[in-house]
């Protein structure tokens, strides 16, 4: 009789009253002096002056399923598990909110209704996207995340995948984006979209051998999965946040692409100069460089499906936020025809050249990586 009252009771808890409770500074354990709240597409968010609780929505979609109380849980603790890797001294603790006769609170007792994962607020003053935005970027700050990240791909857990999976992956993610961008409802140009599509495909066609080479140097790793300028804190120690906790597919990425990402993302802010300096310096902590090609065309490829989650929110039947999406849609298209017109470049000047035959040394797209060595670097 107890468990299936808790159940009932959690079940006639609705997203609103738990948004509505935890709106109030009150209930907190520490009331801070001011609250702010922010909604996500999968989460509230609600800020305080020292602590960050945050509740994840009943949502299903089809990267993610939390729409079960056990769901979000389970997303709850893999995302302090997770981002502990890299954001150790922010993630705190997850803990339940409970349903009493009193009514919900934060942690006390009754039958439980939802979970909080429990972060430490960071000084917002000090995101790499406010560095960039007000110009204070130093290199120091840089070297210090490259090193950063560089021990944690040394000894990320390498992603074993089969290559001509990998190859018809990396396809279906191309002609999945030139499905979505191509929706006649979004009106954009269809040269831009033909070039940016072919420009990838030609290298997926031409340069396998190179994408191939990542997989047998076991450097697809189980990595950050959405390194953006807002989730790069520089202050000290140094801290990176917010990881893609729900999907291991997505998080299983070579960090020359996750950097590609970050590039993208620091040239939509007007900011051209970290991407290549992260690459460069990330290169030498990994033991040496990519090829050029296989950077365009990792930078190509993001700004192409940064641009399709950017209109894909249009064709939702009630966008959030919609006046803000077709010109952040429209400067990452700019950078993918940009990345596009270098793939095709650096392609045809490839075929120009002699080319060597196709042995295991050639296959080593970072010299200081061997074949089949997991997380192990020359001495």
């Amino acid at each position: 009789m107890r468990a299936d009252r808790g159940a009932a009771d959690r079940n006639k808890t609705g997203l609103d009253e738990k948004a509505a409770f935890l709106s109030d500074p009150k209930v907190y354990p520490a009331p801070p002096r001011h609250l702010t709240c922010r909604e996500t597409h999968m989460s509230w968010v609600f800020i305080g002056d020292r602590f960050v609780y945050k509740l994840k929505k009943p949502v299903r979609f089809p990267y993610l399923d939390f729409s079960t109380l056990e769901r979000r849980e389970a997303a709850c603790r893999a995302e302090l598990r997770l981002n502990r890797r890299l954001a150790p001294h922010v993630y705190i603790e997850v803990v339940p909110l409970t349903l009493s006769k009193a009514g919900l609170a934060i942690g006390g007792p009754g039958a439980t209704v939802d979970f909080l994962v429990v972060m430490q607020r960071l000084d917002e003053r000090l995101m790499l996207e406010n560095a960039l935005i007000d110009g204070s970027l130093r290199r120091a700050e840089l070297d210090r995340l490259a090193t950063i990240l560089a021990s944690f791909y040394a000894r990320a857990r390498p992603s074993l995948i089969a290559p001509a999976s990998f190859l018809a992956d990396w396809r279906r993610k191309i002609a999945h984006n030139r499905r979505v961008l191509s929706d006649r409802a979004l009106s954009l140009d269809f040269g831009a979209l033909t070039r940016i599509d072919r420009a990838q495909s030609r290298f997926v066609d031409e340069c396998a051998p190179f994408l191939i080479a990542r997989i047998a140097g076991r450097r697809i790793v189980d990595g950050h999965g959405d390194l953006r300028p807002e989730h790069i804190w520089l202050g000290m120690p140094t801290a990176i946040i917010d990881c893609l906790e729900f999907s291991p597919t997505l998080r299983a990425i070579d960090p020359f692409d996750e950097i590609a990402f970050l590039d993208i993302e620091c040239r939509r802010l007007g900011v051209a100069w970290p991407g290549p300096y992260l690459a460069k310096q990330l290169g030498r902590r990994l033991g040496g460089r990519v090829p050029e090609p296989l950077l365009a065309f990792y930078r190509c490829y993001r700004a192409a499906t940064r641009a399709r989650l950017a209109f894909a929110h249009l064709l939702e039947p009630y966008p959030r936020e919609p006046e803000k999406w077709p010109a952040q849609g429209r400067a990452y298209i700019s950078i993918a025809v940009s990345e596009a017109r270098v793939i095709e470049r650096l392609l045809s000047e490839r075929r120009r050249r002699p080319a060597p035959p196709i042995r295991a040394a050639t296959l080593r797209s970072d010299r200081g990586w061997r074949l089949g060595a997991p997380g192990r670097s020359r001495r």
